[in-house]
């Protein structure tokens, strides 16, 4: 049985951590499992969004912690060597729009998996923890990415007590961008990953693209590269049919390319 499930469907690719009789630990293989479906993904040309979830009533109870590899990875092995991009821990670069759609206990590595994506749908049910403190030792990511996503007093509430929050006080603070009961929480992320297709790809990514890294730079840089961006994307095929399309008044048809 494959600990991470990859189905494309309509250029939808749906990323499934498939270990429910552990709640969804992560251990060295799933956590192997998982960065190659994120750079399956990343090189999928049919795949223009990607759904994060997981079978059962858990998405994910955190680093397996009987597993060395579960609780720390590849990446922490290297990083005293050079920093590395090759995993969603460690700063891979992805630019195609991202929804996680989560169910029941978000813990520790899961919510940093949760933290690489865009969109946050959630059930009602849903309860999101960084317990890592409870246990004597810090959160890294999830400690450089959470203060981005929900502010600092926010973030330190969950990062600095171990404690859990409600889906209800995630969605107050930005955590979760919305809120479904459980039964409709796949039909809901399936809905808004579809809504994201109808836009064009490429433009989707070069805008991603800038918001990610301007972050980093200057008001002029940012708009100096903006514009290179804008150059980049006009010189592709969407852009024509794009411009096609709203002459004849029709949907585009776009091709990612």
């Amino acid at each position: 049985m494959s600990l991470v499930t990859y189905e494309l469907d309509d250029h939808v690719a749906t990323i499934t951590l498939n270990r429910p009789e552990a709640r969804n630990a992560i251990n060295g293989p799933l956590r192997n499992d998982l960065n190659a479906a994120w750079e399956r993904f990343r090189a999928d040309e049919a795949a223009w969004v990607g759904i994060l979830t997981a079978n059962g009533e858990v998405f994910c109870a955190g680093a397996d912690l009987t597993d060395s590899q579960g609780a720390v990875g590849t990446f922490a092995g290297t990083f005293w060597e050079k920093p590395t991009i090759n995993s969603f821990e460690s700063g891979l670069e992805l630019f195609k729009p991202t929804i996680a759609a989560v169910h029941g206990p978000c813990i520790g590595y899961g919510l940093t998996g949760l933290l690489f994506c865009d969109f946050v749908i959630a059930s009602t049910e849903a309860v999101f923890r960084f317990p890592e403190v409870s246990i004597g030792v810090p959160t890294i990511v999830g400690a450089i990415r959470l203060p981005q996503r929900v502010g600092w007093a926010n973030a330190m509430e969950l990062l600095l007590t171990g404690e859990p929050i409600t889906a209800q006080r995630a969605f107050e603070i930005g955590l979760v961008w919305k809120l479904v009961e459980p039964p409709g929480l796949q039909e809901a992320a399936r809905d808004w990953a579809h809504t994201l297709t109808k836009a064009a790809p490429l433009a989707q990514r070069a805008t991603k693209e800038v918001a990610w890294r301007s972050t980093d730079m200057g008001w002029i840089e940012s708009v100096r590269f903006g514009e290179t961006m804008r150059k980049v994307a006009g010189a592709t095929e969407d852009v024509a049919e794009g411009l096609q399309a709203w002459r004849e008044k029709r949907p585009p048809r776009w091709q990612g390319r």
